[in-house]
Parts: structure tokens; C-alpha cells; sequence
């Protein structure tokens, strides 16, 4: 098991920094505070938000906000177009992979550990 961690997670490795690093940048890219705007535009006569909907007005162009959706798309593979969403799901396994196996050769090791050590964590 330990030889196939290894050998996936030198392969993954980039993909999930990628990965990881365009949501992170997503969400920092959403939550940036504004600055102060003028008010928003009233929505059309008769339009009426969806129930359940979180509606509010587009982002003006040049804001952080309006980055929001290539940081999705970078994030998902969807720039890249299928080759990029496959990637992104073998990741994605792959990082689940990652934390079964982490788990189970750290079960393994802890089995085999000295007779004298209690601890979870030994030298």
C-alpha cells in the first residue's frame, strides 16, 4: 500500500495544489469586501426573486467578485475542457484514496509499535 501512496501522490500532487489553490482562491475572490457602490439596479418591473434564491446584483466588471466564476471553472476542470473534468475527478478519488490508505498504514504502524509506547504518536 505504501509504495502505491507514494507513487500516486508524486503523480497527484500538482493536480491537487492546483486544485486546492483555485477554490481557495474562489472563495477568498467571493467573501472580498467591496468597495463602497453606488446602490444596485432595481430589478426589471415585476421580477421577484425565487424562494430559496440568494439573489443579488451581478458584480461590476473589474471587481474581485466577477472572478468568482473563472476561479470556478479553473477549479473544476471546465477551462480545460472533458480531459480536465476527468482530471479533476481522479483527483479528487484520488485524495480519498489518499486518506484511506494514510489511515491504514498509520493503523498498521501503530500495531507494530514498541511494547512501552502508549502514546498515539512515537518517535
Amino acid at each position: 500500500m505504501r509504495k502505491w501512496h507514494r507513487w500516486l501522490s508524486v503523480f497527484f500532487a500538482l493536480f491537487l495544489l492546483w486544485i486546492a489553490g483555485t477554490g481557495l482562491a474562489s472563495h477568498v475572490t467571493a467573501l472580498w469586501p467591496e468597495a463602497a457602490a453606488s446602490a444596485p439596479e432595481p430589478p426589471p418591473p415585476g421580477w421577484q426573486c425565487p424562494e430559496g434564491w440568494r439573489c443579488r446584483p451581478p458584480a461590476p466588471e473589474g471587481s474581485m467578485r466577477s472572478l468568482v466564476g473563472l476561479f470556478h471553472h479553473l477549479h473544476s476542470g471546465e477551462s480545460f475542457g472533458p480531459v480536465g473534468t476527468a482530471i479533476s475527478i481522479l483527483s479528487g478519488l484520488a485524495l480519498a484514496f489518499f486518506s484511506i490508505s494514510g489511515i491504514w498504514m498509520y493503523v498498521r504502524m501503530f500495531r507494530r509499535r514498541p511494547q512501552g509506547a502508549r502514546k498515539l504518536f512515537w518517535d
